[in-house]
């Protein structure tokens, strides 16, 4: 796990967190718990053809669901990234199985395995990366019988209530809640990398394992994917700040992609 330090002392009030932010790309070491839920397996075809994530064109759900009520209608689209020694989580944005996922998860690695929520295993190749945003993109060589895509886009308020699925720590399909804590965060990383801002800062408790995953509004929606957690004591325990790079950016968009996000 890289140490990346956070930048402190922001300019005006939108600024940088104090403390070192961390990437949440788990070690391979850590023990998978893989947990299939067979409900969500049922007939259909997962072929489709070339797609590109884009905000989804459905119409928005309006009704705000339970924490429960999210896992169900996202779980299936969330999936395990292993990438050499790095452990991850993914996302479905588009019909032909396209995943989002944490460019920091599966750079340099000699090879992507995919972990689908219905058990589906297979192979995947890295088809677009930013490192900028720690933002990739990975196509599967195999898809579940059923591909469930995640409705993607949706913008976000101080205050607004999130849910965060993932894979802290190896513990497969992991929900956790919280709220938005702040927007146009900076989170510090190396030299090398540059800094990543415009971020969402969240509360909701993430760890090694979860960087890729989604962080979904109460509607179900994508509103980003989560990069890297604030680690001031450098000990690898969530510090109640996480961060997420927000789905109009992470699509090539802005801040604003999508439809408003539930006020409190």
């Amino acid at each position: 796990m890289e140490h990346v330090p956070q930048e402190a002392g922001a300019a005006g009030a939108r600024g940088a967190v104090a403390g070192r932010a961390r990437r949440l790309g788990a070690g391979g070491g850590v023990l998978v718990v893989v947990a299939v839920l067979a409900y969500w397996l049922g007939s259909g075809s997962g072929n489709g053809g070339q797609a590109t994530p884009g905000p989804s064109p459905t119409p928005t759900p309006s009704v705000t669901l339970t924490a429960s009520e999210v896992f169900e209608r996202v779980g299936p689209s969330v999936a395990v990234i292993q990438a050499g020694e790095a452990l991850g989580t993914g996302v479905i944005a588009a019909d032909d199985g396209t995943i989002l996922t944490a460019h920091h998860v599966v750079e340099d690695a000699d090879g992507v395995t995919v972990l689908f929520a219905d058990g589906t295993r297979t192979k995947a190749a890295v088809t677009s990366a930013n490192p900028e945003l720690d933002i990739a993109t990975l196509k599967p060589a195999k898809l579940p019988e059923i591909v469930v895509p995640a409705t993607l886009g949706g913008a976000v308020s101080v205050g607004a209530p999130v849910v965060a699925i993932g894979n802290p720590l190896g513990l497969t399909y992991s929900l956790s809640t919280g709220v938005v804590s702040g927007l146009d965060r900076t989170a510090g990383r190396t030299a090398k990398d540059g800094d990543l801002k415009g971020l969402i800062q969240f509360d909701a408790s993430v760890n090694p394992g979860s960087s890729g995953g989604p962080l979904l509004d109460t509607r179900g929606l994508v509103v980003g994917i989560v990069v890297s957690m604030a680690d001031p004591g450098g000990d690898e325990a969530f510090a109640g700040i996480a961060f997420a790079v927000p789905i109009g950016v992470a699509l090539g968009g802005d801040e604003g992609d999508g439809p408003p996000g539930p006020q409190i």
